[in-house]
């Protein structure tokens, strides 16, 4: 858990709530706030498993599945391809469009091409192409006359590249994928006109209505999706896909994949948690489970 992403303090949450849990389930715990001695920490303590809550880089991109599995510790989540393909989100689309799961059209684009230009029309979404929990994310819309000069701050820390995307206006939905098994579908209503790192992690920072108030047919098509999305990848253990439905567009035909998230957030005002609850499975028997599903060559 912890280390130097930008979702570091999220991740230390992630960790705390997790040990806790095992402890409870009578498992002994270390809780590792990584750091680039990781690969020498871990051959020292030698654990049984580790369960990775490690978001963001190098948790989540598969730089850290490739230390366990050199170390032949069992691990939780994705493996090296999987988690590396899902945090690329440039990469990711173009498994997802030969899987067949709908995803918006776009650009990859540099940081300093995106502040001298609008990338897209407007209206259109700027994000870093590898990072979560929508740091580093703008909506510009037919009111921003110029691109975010925050681009071209010098202390900019989510990458020299971009994607820009097409807003996908209507509603923001999320499912969950535990095994091989597709969960509920949440959808997600901010307090505040964007689901930004405030609303996501800040109590009262958004409303989860699960389940999501949409047609059967659009929430059997999201949790579909959510699975071929989980499988296209390679991904193991749990994830969560990200998506968002224009519900002016007839039937599932609005609906579309922004991303698969391979080390989706266990804190307390976390989305996989609640729709594992909602599925009848508690906190610690999730967790548990992600520790028993440990094992190499992901």
């Amino acid at each position: 858990m912890g280390g130097w992403s930008a979702e570091r303090e999220v991740s230390l949450r992630s960790g705390r709530a997790c040990a806790e849990a095992l402890e409870k389930q009578g498992y002994r715990v270390t809780k590792i706030d990584v750091g680039r001695d990781i690969a020498s920490v871990l051959q020292t303590l030698k654990p049984d498993a580790a369960l990775n809550v490690l978001h963001g880089r190098p948790g989540e991109d598969g730089t850290l599945q490739g230390i366990l599995e050199i170390a032949g510790i069992p691990y939780s989540h994705s493996g090296v391809l999987a988690s590396a393909m899902a945090m690329k989100k440039d990469l990711a689309k173009i498994i997802f469009r030969g899987a067949n799961v709908p995803t918006p059209g776009g650009a990859l684009v540099s940081r300093v091409a995106a502040a001298k230009e609008h990338a897209l029309e407007r209206p259109y979404v700027l994000k870093p192409v590898s990072e979560g929990s929508s740091v580093g994310v703008f909506i510009v819309t037919e009111q921003h006359e110029h691109p975010p000069q925050e681009l071209t701050r010098a202390d900019w820390q989510f990458g020299e590249m971009l994607l820009a995307e097409p807003f996908i206006p209507g509603k923001e939905l999320t499912c969950a994928v535990m095994g091989d098994e597709a969960l509920g579908v949440i959808e997600i209503v901010p307090t505040a006109d964007f689901y930004d790192y405030e609303a996501k992690y800040a109590p009262g920072g958004s409303q989860h209505v699960l389940p999501a108030k949409i047609s059967p047919f659009v929430y059997q098509e999201a949790r579909r999706l959510s699975l071929a999305a989980h499988r296209a990848l390679g991904c193991r253990g749990v994830s969560r896909a990200d998506f968002r439905w224009d519900d002016t567009v007839e039937g599932a035909g609005g609906l579309v994949c922004l991303e698969v998230n391979t080390q989706p957030g266990m804190t307390e005002t976390s989305l996989v948690p609640e729709l594992a609850a909602h599925a009848g499975i508690p906190f610690v028997e999730l967790v548990q489970w992600m520790i028993e599903d440990a094992s190499l060559n992901r």
